[in-house]
């Protein structure tokens, strides 16, 4: 008998009453299995394509799928057939999270279409089939059956759509298109209120929509994702484009499900708001920006740090945008963006770069990243206002040390040890967190209100770069000021200033790439303290009352997998006081460098207080020596001040001389500067 038969009574086109198929609507409410996998496996009007996770669906991963052996976030199960689906084996809760995703459907998927292999098809089939036999709707949560649906649909694109003649047993599809109707039924009533779940759960929706407008709520379900996927755009991506949540992974996975969207939209000629299109293209802005030059973006708040880059070009196809194209090619193809800094305001992320492979390598470029805004929505922030990400040369330097986990098990918990602000580039205060964090019913809970954040000045000049950050703590009474200069393209000065009317003990933590474990050592030479690691400078002047130490810490790149990395700590004890830190990348041999305090004065001769600085940067290189002066006051109106042989009326001074002491360049913002009793001409807004 064929396995149609079984379906329908003798001699009778009806189906027997338990084959009833409310699902489907008029005509496929009447076919057998076997044409109803024949229909989907040859029906051309339809158009959409697979999304694949390159890490949860690997080659090495897939086979051993096959060997009922499951890796999620580094931690392996061997699993017995059929799965025990409602039980988790894991201490953490993500690891069952990735299991019923389903992301590996996908990867069995595109392993039968490489291969033809079986092996594969029957593995699909015997998990869907099992998951579908124990497991209630919605089990775990909604953006889990969102992100499963979407798989299930990407894996039905190799096992159906791309094949001539489809090996499935028909039975099985029709319990498969019947679960996954189930599903999203199930989804649209049960969407997640907010954010990248709500995201991915309304994408998963229409997506399903599209791929199947033979199901009876196909209809329904199009019309219901796209206005309230338009409501979320509105409400989730901030003016600036960046997502609500100020994570840069997170805002690049809901990124993606929106390019998805609409990418399936316009293969299928559905008519997207003008709204949408707007707030995409300023998103993919923020992306293009917070790539790296190695094509990599930094982890930011939760999440690990990856590259994206396939966005940009799908952003380019959509929108026609050449400087997408060009950082999706890392400057192989299009036009190089207009500048070289970028201001994310709403967000409060900030990028400084030395240029885009226009005269040098793309690669080479250099680049920061500063946090200097809010904790975001939802629970993914950090503790890291004012840290930063410094790469040059092919390499991260400085590090963001990512999440790690989301679990609090075990003895040390690591979810706080990773979001807490000693993990984070910025200054620890009493070796507190700058946002009190505290134990709630289950786990730690944000319980304070975010520090005040404020960038106090932004600047953008062709060979000298500013920002100037803010953040005052509810947990102590200091306020941080950090400036960092750019200069002249090359490398950076941080400044950090530490308002207090008590004593505190402040710690200015760096955190170093993995890369650098074991290659790090610290010396002194002229005045001058250094750290040194590979293709790195660390350069603080040499001051009695504080200690720089080196010591292990951990970043964490991938989900469940964290790797020692060294510390840079320098530590002191005060009420007010400026910590000077010169960051200075190079590619193949260390410069000479030598640090100098200044002592700067005002137009009657009154020693500035510590509101006021200057320091002198001088560089010994293979080619020439230079000497950089930076000269910056935080009060609150331009002053007149006396520092080295310079007069000078402003906020914010750089000026460079040769070992002759000529003024190679410099800039002094609008104020005015005069050598003895000349006044410097060059310079201004524009230094030369």
């Amino acid at each position: 008998m064929s396995i149609d038969a079984v379906e329908f009574l003798p001699n009778s086109d009806t189906f027997a009453s338990g084959d009833a198929t409310e699902f489907l609507s008029a005509p496929f409410d009447t076919y057998a299995s076997s044409r109803l996998l024949e229909h989907f496996s040859v029906r051309k009007t339809v158009a959409y394509f697979p999304v694949e996770d390159a890490e949860e669906t690997g080659d090495a991963k897939i086979e051993a799928i096959l060997a009922d052996e499951f890796e999620f976030n580094h931690e392996r199960h061997r699993l017995r057939t059929p799965l025990a689906w409602l039980d988790n084996p894991s201490v953490d809760t993500e690891w069952q999270i990735l299991l019923h995703k389903f992301y590996f459907a996908v990867g069995l998927g595109r392993r039968f279409h490489e291969t033809a292999d079986g092996r594969y098809l029957d593995k699909w089939m015997e998990l869907t089939d099992s998951w579908i036999a124990v497991t209630p709707p919605g089990f775990i949560a909604a953006d889990v059956t969102g992100r499963r649906i979407q798989n299930w649909i990407y894996a039905h694109y190799y096992f159906v759509t791309l094949c001539a003649a489809p090996q499935i047993s028909p039975i099985f599809y029709r319990r498969f298109l019947a679960s996954l109707h189930e599903q999203v039924e199930w989804l649209c009533a049960n969407l997640a209120p907010a954010r990248n779940h709500r995201t991915l759960e309304l994408y998963a929706i229409f997506l399903a929509a599209v791929v199947f407008p033979e199901m009876r709520g196909a209809a329904r379900w199009l019309e219901f994702s796209l206005a309230e996927i338009a409501r979320n755009v509105a409400t989730d991506l901030l003016p600036d484009g960046v997502q609500v949540e100020l994570s840069t992974d997170y805002h690049h996975i809901v990124l993606r499900n929106l390019l998805c969207l609409r990418r399936l939209a316009n293969l299928n000629n559905i008519a997207i708001p003008s709204s949408m299109d707007r707030a995409l293209v300023k998103a993919l802005e923020f992306s293009l920006h917070a790539h790296r030059p190695d094509g990599i973006v930094p982890a930011f708040s939760d999440g690990d740090p990856r590259d994206y880059r396939v966005l940009l070009q799908w952003g380019y196809e959509l929108y026609h945008r050449a400087d997408f194209r060009y950082v999706a090619s890392s400057g192989q193809c299009g036009t190089p963006p207009s500048s070289r800094q970028a201001r994310f305001d709403s967000s409060g992320y900030y990028v400084l770069r030395s240029g885009w492979g226009e005269r040098e390598p793309y690669r080479d470029e250099r680049f920061l990243m500063l946090d200097c805004g809010p904790l975001g929505a939802g629970n993914h922030g950090h503790f890291d206002l004012l840290s930063f990400e410094a790469y040059a040369y092919g390499r991260p330097l400085i590090v963001d040390p990512g999440r790690y986990t989301y679990s609090e098990a075990g003895e040390i918990n690591w979810r706080a040890v990773f979001r807490g602000s000693q993990a984070h580039n910025t200054v620890l205060v009493d070796e507190r967190n700058q946002t009190r964090y505290a134990p709630g019913k289950r786990k730690l809970k944000v319980s304070g209100p975010a520090p005040r954040h404020a960038l106090r000045a932004s600047i953008n000049a062709p060979s000298f770069d500013l920002l100037h950050g803010l953040a005052e703590s509810h947990e102590y009474p200091v306020v941080h000021e950090r400036l960092i200069a750019f200069i002249a393209q090359e490398y950076w000065i941080l400044s950090d200033l530490l308002h207090a009317h008590e004593r505190h003990r402040y710690d200015v933590l760096f955190h170093l790439a993995h890369e650098a474990y074991g290659q790090v050592w610290q010396h002194e030479r002229d005045g001058t303290h250094l750290v040194e690691a590979p293709h790195l400078s660390l350069a603080q002047c040499v001051n009695k009352d504080a200690t720089t130490s080196i010591e292990d810490g951990f970043v964490s790149q991938r989900y469940g997998e964290k790797l020692l990395s060294p510390v840079v700590r320098t530590s002191q004890s005060g009420c007010c006081l400026a910590f000077h830190s010169v960051i200075y990348p190079y590619r193949d041999e260390a410069p000479v460098i030598r640090l100098r305090t200044l002592p700067v004065a005002t137009e009657s001769g009154v020693p500035a207080d510590h509101r006021t600085q200057a320091l002198a940067v001088t560089v010994a290189g293979d080619s020439a020596t230079t000497t950089d002066i930076w000269l910056f006051s935080t009060l609150p109106q331009d002053r007149k001040w006396k520092v080295a042989s310079y007069d000078f009326e402003g906020s914010y001074l750089w000026l460079r001389e040769n070992a002759a002491g000529q003024l190679l360049a410099c800039y002094r913002g609008a104020g005015t500067l005069f050598d003895g009793r000349h006044r410097v001409a060059m310079g201004g807004k524009d230094p030369s």
